[in-house]
Formats: C-alpha cells, sequence, structure tokens
C-alpha cells in the first residue's frame, strides 16, 4: 500500500492503452520505454482493416480518428513488446474475438504468454464496427452470443489435452492444441465494456474486467456489488484509456480500482517518450 496525492492510500497499478501503427513509435522501443518509467502494463487496441463504408457512425463521435486505419496486429505488437521487455504486462485492449478465428486465437494466445513468461492478459471485447464484422462473416446481431461461445471455447483449448466443443456457433471435435500457456491455469481473460451483458460475460467467462474511462466510481462500486451478488467478489479491473487527471483517478481508488491505464496518442517516438515521461511523473506522485 502506498499513500498517494492527497493522502489517499492505495495500492493502484498504471500502464498504458494505446494503438500501435505504422506512423508511431514502434512496440518494442514503447515496451522498454514504459518498463523503464515503472510503469507496469500495454494494453493495444485491434481493428483487422476498417470498411470504406463507414456507415456505422464513431462511437466517441466525429470522424474516425487516423490511427484506427493502421493499427498493427496486436498479437505481433506485443510480443516485440515483451521481448523488450522483463517484467512489463502486455495485453489487448480490446481484441475483436467475434471477428478472430478461435483456434488460431487461441494458438497466439498461448504463444505470447510462454514467450512473455506468462505476462499476457486478453482483453475482449464484441467491437462496435458492423461493417468490419460482417467482413469477418460476423452477424452482428448475434456477436454477443458467438462471443460467449468462444470464450467458454477458449479455455477448453488452453487447458485440456483433448479439447472439444459444440454449439450453436463454435463446433469441433476432438483436438491438441499446443503450445499451452505459461500463465496457471490459462491467461486471465479481461472482459471489456459496461453493458448488462458485459457483467453477465465477466461473472461467467471472465478473470476481470475492462471497464472505459467514462465510468463513474459509484458505477464501480454497483458493479462489484453485483459480481459479488452473482458469486464474484473482488473482480480485478483495470480502466482502459484514462487521463492523467487525479481526482478522476483519486475517485476510482476509492472505488477500489487496482488498475489504471492512461490513453497513449499515437505519434513518433521522441514525442511519444515525453508523454511517457508525464504519465510516470504523475504514477509517481500519486504513489508517494
Amino acid at each position: 500500500m502506498h499513500a498517494a496525492a492527497g493522502g489517499l492510500v492505495v495500492d493502484m497499478k498504471f500502464g498504458v492503452s494505446t494503438f500501435v501503427t505504422d506512423e508511431g513509435v514502434r512496440p518494442g522501443p514503447l515496451g522498454a520505454a514504459l518498463e523503464q518509467r515503472g510503469l507496469s502494463s500495454l494494453f493495444l487496441a485491434e481493428h483487422s482493416h476498417i470498411p470504406a463504408s463507414r456507415e456505422t457512425p464513431y462511437p466517441d463521435g466525429g470522424d474516425l480518428p487516423r490511427k484506427y486505419y493502421r493499427t498493427l496486429d496486436p498479437f505481433v505488437a506485443l510480443t516485440a513488446a515483451a521481448a523488450a521487455t522483463r517484467e512489463l504486462t502486455v495485453g489487448t485492449g480490446i481484441a475483436l474475438l467475434p471477428q478472430r478465428d478461435l483456434i488460431h486465437t487461441a494458438n497466439e494466445s498461448a504463444s505470447l504468454d510462454l514467450v512473455s513468461g506468462g505476462r499476457f492478459v486478453l482483453g475482449v471485447g464484441v467491437g462496435w464496427n458492423r461493417e468490419e464484422m460482417r467482413n469477418h462473416g460476423v452477424d452482428p446481431a448475434t456477436r454477443g452470443a458467438l462471443m460467449n461461445e468462444q470464450l467458454e471455447a477458449l479455455r477448453r483449448l488452453w487447458t485440456e489435452e483433448q479439447a472439444e466443443f459444440h454449439g450453436r456457433f463454435v463446433d469441433f471435435d476432438p483436438v491438441y492444441a499446443w503450445p499451452k500457456a505459461a500463465a496457471t491455469p490459462h491467461p486471465p481473460i479481461y472482459v471489456g465494456g459496461e453493458s448488462p451483458a458485459a457483467l453477465r460475460r465477466t461473472v461467467a467467462f471472465g478473470d476481470g474486467w475492462l471497464p472505459r474511462p467514462h465510468t463513474t466510481p459509484d458505477q464501480i462500486r454497483q458493479a462489484q456489488a453485483w459480481f459479488a451478488d452473482h458469486g464474484k467478489p473482488d473482480v480485478p479491473m483495470a480502466i482502459f484509456g484514462a487521463p492523467a487527471d487525479e481526482k478522476t483517478i483519486a475517485g476510482w481508488a476509492e472505488a477500489g480500482v487496482d488498475h489504471v491505464t492512461f490513453m497513449l496518442e499515437t505519434a513518433p517516438e521522441s514525442d511519444t517518450l515525453r508523454e511517457l515521461d508525464e504519465f510516470a511523473a504523475f504514477a509517481e506522485r500519486y504513489a508517494g
């Protein structure tokens, strides 16, 4: 436990969420810079492509930012970051699981966890861009039900000698799926989103919760109570893409949040390092 700014006693970790693109800092130097500054995690976004039609509105309003069009594959980028570090937690924030081949995802996740020495976190979500989903053969109306089956099947692929699954959307006879992850029993799954469906998914399939920064301390407390009422107390959570705002983070700390990731804008390495210096100074001041 540490004495934070304002006298609040917390035990909170700080990391970064970002989009790694071909126009910004490379993931290896980014990971090394985070670890050198005492920041604990790197969560990377995923978009395989952006359909030119742009019929689905951007959830934050306005034009879709350029970084969405140019995002590197997060598993490749996180492998580079893991290879450049020794302790940094590397995670997807979020992997668009309904758009992914499940068996490839199981293999990629276990491989990344193995080569990183058990430092991988699989953050997952259903996604928002309906045209992108349809390009992957996914019906937006059933993507939540699909992901529920994927998560259940994923845990079997990670942990069982011969895994099989027979559902409405996911169906395979017994298979051998190696490697197995370094983490026991498997890499933690953090479920993104704040909807009732996301909360139910966290209880049923998740090891942690990945809410976005508009989630208030009261909403955090309500979710914690709901998790406890449904047999899952003390769910770890990481706020995804937060501002470095002391009042906001103090509220989350009082509500029991144990991990906050700052939103790092995609930029060249020199600009990125300056922003990381500011995040590190904030985290050091806050932890005391």
